[in-house]
């Protein structure tokens, strides 16, 4: 269906046709699910990676096998002690010979068993941000009996509260060999500027998920308003819900507006770090907002399990997390401010 390929560049099997149209196929992927919306996601970052630093010789192998899907890539950056503060990362590569050698522990990792290339940051040099560089670490993909069938690399699964599908997992690496030509754009102490270029995009496409979610738990309110009755009456027909709902349609519409001109922007080559976060920071929340607000619209029959308003407040709750926390989306609006 060309999903993973929206943004490559078609001389490399893509579609390149850009951030708006991600964000459009992305909220209508996450309205039915965020699960398979965030299919795309670590091939957008992955695709960005490699379109910008990559070698000729990267991007001639991995773009098109991440354009058809052949190939899905994971991010690999979290870890233990290093979350929002990338600059903290401790996993070391050291170069042996004709390969490198990655050890450490990492978490958070998305889809990280069925993946077949690590986006992999890990400490080349000294402390901070310039000692980091940026790795295109390929894996066998595992399976329920093996999910990390790779020499040097195991992991274990993490439970989670919702956003379940994609699996989230921990991961270490002791003498895990990566290739020599797998340092993205052959080049050392750059992984840190290399990952900063994709922000805005992952941003962008995180609040599309987050729109896509809200749409759904509008959908579901709406449908139980107008079904449901007490005291004679449809739920609709009464104020208190049918505001609820009103303010929930607003929302929607102007996170996905706010979402639509940060990648408008991006798409003109423009720098959007400021917009980008303000549209995830808004969409966020409104997708939780939204959830919840649904969700008490269905009363004790919206918080049964079986129910899915249930499942989609539970997913709803990791956008104010992943991909730049709220608190760090606030942060980077308010250094605006302040230079401004």
């Amino acid at each position: 269906m060309g999903a993973f390929g929206i943004c490559v560049a078609p001389e490399y099997g893509g579609i390149g046709l850009g951030k708006l149209a991600m964000c459009v196929v992305t909220e209508e992927l996450s309205r039915g699910w965020i699960g398979i919306g965030s299919l795309g996601t670590r091939s957008e970052i992955a695709g960005e990676l490699i379109g910008l630093a990559g070698t000729p010789e990267q991007r001639a192998r991995w773009l098109p096998a991440i354009a058809d899907g052949s190939v899905l890539p994971t991010a690999v950056f979290t870890e233990p002690g290093a979350g929002s503060d990338l600059a903290g990362l401790a996993t070391q590569a050291k170069q042996k010979g004709r390969h490198w050698s990655i050890s450490g522990a990492k978490t958070w990792i998305t889809h990280a068993s069925r993946s077949d290339l690590m986006t992999l940051l890990a400490r080349t040099g000294g402390p901070g941000n310039a000692g980091l560089s940026m790795f295109l670490a390929e894996k066998p993909r595992g399976t329920d009996a093996e999910p990390f069938p790779a020499d040097g690399m195991s992991g274990s699964e993490i439970a989670v509260l919702g956003y379940r599908g994609m699996r989230e997992y921990e991961l270490a690496f002791d003498d895990f060999s990566v290739s020599s030509d797998a340092l993205l754009g052959d080049v050392e102490g750059q992984g840190f500027r290399q990952l900063m270029k994709t922000f805005e995009g992952a941003r962008i496409q995180t609040a599309a998920r987050a729109i896509g979610v809200a749409w759904r738990a509008y959908e579901l309110g709406l449908g139980y308003a107008l079904e449901r009755r007490q005291f004679g009456k449809r739920l609709i027909d009464f104020a208190r819900i049918s505001d609820k709902l009103v303010m929930m349609l607003v929302e929607i519409v102007a996170a996905r507006e706010l979402a639509h001109h940060a990648a408008r922007e991006k798409d003109k080559g423009l720098r959007c770090d400021v917009e980008a976060g303000m549209a995830k920071l808004l969409a966020a929340r409104v997708a939780w907002t939204a959830a919840d607000n649904s969700l008490q619209i269905h009363g004790g029959n919206g918080y049964a399990i079986e129910s899915e308003i249930s499942r989609i407040l539970c997913d709803a709750r990791i956008l104010n997390i992943f991909e730049g926390a709220a608190e760090i989306q606030a942060m980077i609006i308010a250094r605006h401010l302040v230079a401004a």
